[in-house]
């Protein structure tokens, strides 16, 4: 899936909103038991990504820091991607 935004903020204003929207965007899909890759581009060429991969659970006892509450362990990376 190709999702593209289309707005009238400035290149400023983008560099702002840009994580804020990362944030939200994942904060939803990071609750569902799929893998995928958000990445955002600016209109300054800067890039902000976020990256959830999903693992089946290992036999034997989990540490709860490694659960994400409904039974599946995560990867998560959030972050901004640096651009050459």
């Amino acid at each position: 899936m190709d999702i593209r935004f289309v707005s009238s903020l400035t290149s400023e204003d983008e560099r702002l909103f840009a994580p804020a929207l990362l944030k939200a965007v994942a904060a939803i899909l990071d609750q569902l038991p799929i893998a995928y890759t958000v990445r955002i581009e600016t209109t300054g060429a800067e890039v902000f990504q976020h990256a959830h991969a999903v693992e089946e659970p290992l036999k034997g006892a989990l540490e709860p820091a490694a659960a994400n509450g409904n039974g599946r362990l995560t990867n998560h990376y959030l972050g901004r991607v640096a651009h050459p």
